[in-house]
């Protein structure tokens, strides 16, 4: 089953907690990884793979790039999982 959009954001929360140890409630949805959340791009592969496990999808490595926010990690998740 699907989750909602605020599911998807509380998991990729935690998923970047667990990577960079920032505070899940910093993980907001207009955020930019890298300029906000200061994620460089090891860092992203990493919660990539973890967002692959954690929700059931593939996010290829072409994809990657056009996640600069958590929005648009969480739109991607959710229309991958439809």
């Amino acid at each position: 089953m699907a989750q909602s959009e605020q599911e998807i954001l509380e998991g990729l929360a935690e998923i970047v907690n667990e990577e960079t140890g920032l505070d899940t409630a910093s993980v907001e949805m207009d955020k930019s990884f890298t300029e906000d959340l200061d994620i460089d791009s090891l860092s992203m592969m990493t919660i990539v793979v973890n967002a692959e496990e954690k929700f059931g999808v593939r996010i290829p490595d072409s994809e990657v790039k056009n996640l600069k926010t958590v929005r648009d990690a969480v739109t991607f998740i959710s229309s991958a999982q439809g």
